[in-house]
């Protein structure tokens, strides 16, 4: 099929990195799925992905005895049906604390190089699982001060002690957080993504995938005008990927004039994007650039989830920034440390409507309904009480 669809590639450039040796035979290692254009992904020497570790890290990603009070499980805030996000603005830790941010989608996780919406320190998926494992502000799952205590739940339950020694057959003692980490990680980096009718059309599988409207929606979302495929591009949508053969070499973290609270380009505490952690002012806003895949479901957005519809985050571009009245008062169109490309752009309702099409073209219904990303426990089953030696 020819399409004049413009798919603009993400450029990678070589990363040479040293990584310990692995005691699992090659011929157990599990490869995600690879979608067509979807290239290698990184996977670490030290936590190679198996089956075994796939299937318990599935185990403990929905189970509630993974949180201090067995209130909730990784799953509590990413769920599957919504692309792995809550639907939330922001979420509610175990012991009922609001977080700051907006609970990131999971899909193709496993390419991302940095993690959470401000954090450029975090560099892979084993260390952002101890984040709302042990993070006490705010407190998410609650581990901190209670680390025996849960290790004790699943070395008490004979369904773990198998899927353990499965899964780390080398370890005397294969329940500690460490493996429970490496367990997580591996169980989201088989998260992929690249089934929906978008791909299914450039790939030449279905001509009729996508809509006049969606058709004409990519070409917006390509054009100089109104400048989307900058930030959100290459097979994942987003600036920076980490693959087999390397890094990208794009920013991953952008200002794009949410908010200008004092003139001066300050967003509201403590969500003030990687000035957090640099306290350098040109960093202030900056916040990472998420997938648009799935994005239909992702719902509501931006970090902080203040805009509710993707109507309202195309008025947000379209405007070159947010102008907020009363709390929060400022026009984001001129915040100083806002994005070049964030300058605002005309566009029509007729193809406001077009773009949303393409928008919704990335629903990958296949992804969101995939069984063996499912709960191992069934439906409205309480993960304490649905196996053996509980």
């Amino acid at each position: 099929m020819t399409t004049p669809l413009r798919l603009v590639a993400v450029g990678v450039s070589l990363a040479a990195a040293a990584c310990a040796g692995s005691e699992t035979p090659r011929e157990e290692r599990l490869d995600p799925a690879r979608p067509a254009g979807f290239p290698e992904m990184a996977i670490p020497e030290e936590n190679l992905l198996t089956e075994a570790r796939f299937e318990l890290g599935r185990h403990i990603f929905y189970d509630e005895r993974l949180s201090a009070n067995e209130s909730q499980s990784c799953a509590s805030c990413h769920k599957q049906e919504l692309a792995f996000t809550d639907g939330e603005a922001r979420p509610v830790g175990s012991t009922g604390e609001e977080l700051p941010r907006n609970a990131q989608p999971l899909a193709n996780v496993g390419y991302l190089p940095v993690f959470t919406w401000a954090n450029p320190i975090l560099r892979s998926l084993e260390e952002q699982a101890r984040v709302p494992i042990f993070g006490d502000f705010p407190i998410e799952l609650g581990a901190t001060g209670n680390e025996e205590v849960i290790l004790a739940r699943f070395r008490g339950d004979l369904r773990y002690q198998g899927l353990f020694r499965e899964a780390y057959p080398e370890d005397d003692d294969p329940i500690t957080f460490l493996r429970i980490v490496e367990a997580l990680a591996s169980f989201e980096r088989m998260l992929v993504s690249g089934d929906s009718p978008f791909d299914r059309y450039v790939q030449g599988l279905d001509d009729d995938a996508l809509s006049p409207s969606a058709k004409r929606g990519v070409e917006l979302f390509n054009s100089e005008r109104c400048e989307c495929y900058h930030c959100h591009e290459g097979f994942n949508f987003t600036t920076a990927v980490r693959t087999a053969n390397g890094e990208s070499s794009r920013t991953s973290f952008v200002n794009t004039g949410l908010y200008n609270i004092d003139g001066d380009g300050a967003y509201p505490d403590p969500n003030t994007g990687l000035f957090d952690l640099t306290d350098e002012p040109t960093d202030m806003g900056k916040f990472r650039v998420p997938t648009l895949r799935n994005v239909e479901v992702t719902a509501p957005y931006m970090h902080d989830g203040s805009i509710t519809t993707l109507e309202d985050v195309i008025d947000h571009y379209a405007a070159g920034g947010r102008t907020i009245e009363g709390e929060r008062a400022g026009e984001g169109s001129s915040n100083p440390y806002k994005d070049a490309l964030v300058r605002g752009f005309d566009i029509t309702a007729e193809e406001k409507a077009d773009l949303i099409a393409f928008l919704k073209s990335l629903t990958d219904t296949t992804f969101l309904h995939d069984p063996r990303f499912a709960s191992p426990f069934g439906r409205g089953t309480d993960a304490r009480r649905s196996g053996d030696g509980r």
